[in-house]
């Protein structure tokens, strides 16, 4: 179980995260060997989901570079839309998308890569609460459990994510 061994990612949260888009990606990548580096607006806070779960961040947005990860895993809930909000997490998610880097992300989290300009010209899903989010930023929305378009690796709910991190794994050739 070390398919991720020497793969370092940045997981995003924000108050009001969904628990279960947040804590499944982080147990699956440790158990694949990877380094998880949790990443919130002010390092060492802890952070309310939404059912009131705390998770606290490792980094601030302002202190992640993108040649020091892999991947990035966003997770849904309505803390994207705190995390549009900040330059730092909006520059972080395209400076990871121009350099070819694993942007993965689901439910809600799409708001995010809207507001960093990555979704134009992207296959992409995401809960259908924002698909006419996705789409008038130009992304070519599908209704599916999971959509792979090169670099960016996009789901729709909790439901999807088994699905949703077979894809981040085998993205890296396990």
């Amino acid at each position: 179980m070390n398919e991720l061994r020497g793969k370092k990612f940045a997981l995003l949260v924000e108050n009001l995260y969904d628990e279960h888009e947040f804590w499944y990606p982080r147990h699956r990548l440790k158990e694949a060997g990877a380094a998880v580096v949790v990443a919130g607006t002010e390092a060492g806070k802890e952070y309310h989901g939404k059912v009131g779960m705390l998770a606290t961040a490792d980094a601030a947005f302002s202190d992640l570079k993108a040649e020091d990860f892999d991947g990035v895993i966003i997770p849904g809930g309505f803390a994207p839309d705190y995390m549009r909000r900040s330059d730092a997490a909006k520059a972080f998610v395209k400076a990871m998308n121009d350099r070819g880097k694993l942007v993965a992300f689901i439910c809600h989290a799409g708001w995010l890569p809207i507001s960093a300009g990555i979704v134009k010209g992207r296959k992409a899903t995401s809960v259908g609460a924002i698909k006419d989010d996705m789409v008038n930023a130009g992304a070519e929305w599908h209704d599916a459990p999971v959509v792979v378009d090169k670099n960016m690796i996009t789901s729709r709910r909790p439901d999807d994510l088994p699905e949703f991190m077979k894809a981040v794994i085998a993205f890296f050739g396990s």
